[in-house]
């Protein structure tokens, strides 16, 4: 059965599109079995993964409105080695059109169920806001990533986001929680960052994970080729954090 992890940050600009492609990538590098859903209308993830937002015929927002299943909806990214739900500007519409229907926080989660025994992991890439979308990842989520930039305002987006959390697990889903915190775009010559680095070890212990995500040119540059930077430049620095990052992964759910 699948892992499902949302990849969360109610402050834009972390990295959380960044973080979901390359993660995928690096546990397909592993031999792990990967679906990326991507739930944010601007469908950054799905060009990031190599597939044309713009020629999807079935997408995510198909998928929560019912009118299309995971198998329909889903492609192939060979490049990147991994399956992609996709979505394109469509599904901004599925904020309003799942104010009136039942069950519409759980919509993603009886779909993404029906292919649960097709992968090892599910990675969600969340919007920024609190949105229906984001509310119906965090609700068929085992956990939650949340990447982070060491920098002060990211530790007060970081309390928002544990509050929206512990909500969630209070009333819509008892197995949330929050797997880890990772450090992205990660520069140790900056002071500030590395006292930040330590706070957050200092208040979250063991859910910080170990593997830090530097500060690279070639992570940066790689969706302007619609790959994620571990199938673009597999030698960089920052491709190959990711790569132990998807190993660190892999023994943190053994333990789950």
């Amino acid at each position: 059965m699948a892992k499902i992890f949302c990849v969360a940050n109610q402050k834009g600009g972390v990295g959380k599109t960044t973080t979901t492609v390359n993660l995928a990538a690096g546990l397909a590098l592993v031999g792990q079995r990967v679906l990326m859903v991507d739930l944010d209308p601007q469908g950054n993830a799905t060009m990031g993964s190599g597939v044309d937002k713009r020629k999807l015929e079935l997408t995510v927002y198909d998928v929560l409105l019912e009118s299309a299943s995971v198998m329909e909806a889903r492609v192939r990214s060979e490049k990147c080695g991994y399956d992609v739900l996709g979505a394109n500007r469509e599904l901004a519409g599925a904020e309003v059109e799942l104010v009136e229907v039942e069950r519409r926080e759980k919509r993603l989660k009886l779909a993404l169920a029906e292919v649960a025994t097709d992968y090892d992991f599910m990675l969600i890439d969340c919007p920024p806001s609190l949105s229906m979308l984001t509310l119906n990842g965090l609700c068929c989520a085992h956990g939650v990533i949340v990447p982070m930039q060491c920098e002060y305002f990211a530790l007060e987006g970081l309390t928002d986001l544990v509050n929206t959390i512990k909500q969630v697990h209070a009333n819509l889903n008892k197995d949330l929680q929050i797997i880890g915190l990772l450090r992205v775009m990660f520069d140790p010559r900056i002071t500030l960052q590395q006292q930040v680095s330590e706070q957050l070890k200092e208040h979250f212990a063991e859910k910080v994970f170990n593997t830090v995500i530097p500060r690279n040119v070639r992570l940066a540059e790689a969706p302007s080729y619609g790959l994620p930077g571990v199938v673009f430049d597999p030698s960089s620095k920052g491709a190959q954090a990711f790569v132990a990052f998807a190993e660190e992964m892999v023994e943190r759910i053994k333990g789950m």
